[in-house]
């Protein structure tokens, strides 16, 4: 008897290209798990927007904002310079310095 009997006598032999044996009886389990799932939960509605509009008309980034709106018409009324952008990054910087405190006020 050699010793590769030997062991294969105690332990099961197990083939790498035998297929994987999937139980029947756990499916319907998995069914009636998905069935029971709840409802996905609706998102809150975003409030940033709205203080962003709201700070957008303080009287610190007031002025900001018309001279943006202002350059953006000119510039899509096609009588700005040629390669001319109205750069909003400055506008949103006042914006967003503005509503980021108010933001995390309301978000504790």
């Amino acid at each position: 008897m050699s010793l590769s009997s030997f062991f294969s006598s105690f332990l099961e032999t197990v083939h790498a290209d035998a297929p994987e044996e999937k139980p029947e009886d756990k499916e319907p389990a998995q069914e009636e798990a998905q069935e029971q799932e709840p409802e996905e939960e609706e998102e809150p509605e975003d409030i940033f927007p709205k203080i962003q509009d709201e700070c957008a008309e303080t009287a610190k980034c007031a002025p900001l904002a018309k001279h943006f709106a202002h350059c953006e018409e000119k510039v899509n009324a096609g009588e700005g310079f040629k390669g001319e952008d109205c750069v909003e990054e400055f506008m949103m910087h006042c914006v967003n310095g503005c509503a980021a405190p108010k933001l995390f006020a309301e978000l504790k």
